[in-house]
């Protein structure tokens, strides 16, 4: 079978499995890539401090908003590597400004069609 964190990304999106509920799934296979252990209890949000959990994402084409949605850091993060058109770099940087600590909008691009797209970490 597929990847898990494609199986969980894939449940999402078909709404058997709510953004909320997915992200302590995906953080645990999180951790567990990069070697953490999982069997300590999860971080509750008082324990992140001020750390970014959300991520804002706003698509507009002709100047119209046609996306505008908040889903849990995690969820973003973990597929990053999985958003067509996103360079590695692009990635990178979402991840470093995550890591930083970074709020606000960390990508805001527009066309002078009106045209873009928008990432806010909140």
């Amino acid at each position: 079978m597929s990847d898990p964190l494609e199986q969980v990304l894939r449940l999402v999106s078909e709404g058997r499995l709510t953004a909320d509920e997915a992200e302590p799934i995906l953080a645990a296979l999180e951790a567990t890539r990069s070697g953490e252990s999982t069997s300590a209890p999860a971080s509750s949000p008082d324990d992140r401090g001020d750390r970014p959990r959300f991520a804002r994402i706003e698509v507009t084409e002709g100047g119209r908003t046609v996306i505008n949605m908040r889903i849990p850091l995690n969820l973003g993060l973990s597929a990053l590597s999985s958003i067509p058109g996103l360079t590695p770099d692009s990635a990178a940087d979402i991840r470093a400004a995550f890591d930083s600590g970074t709020r606000g909008p960390i990508l805001d691009v527009t066309d002078d069609g009106g045209d873009g797209t928008r990432i806010v970490l909140e």
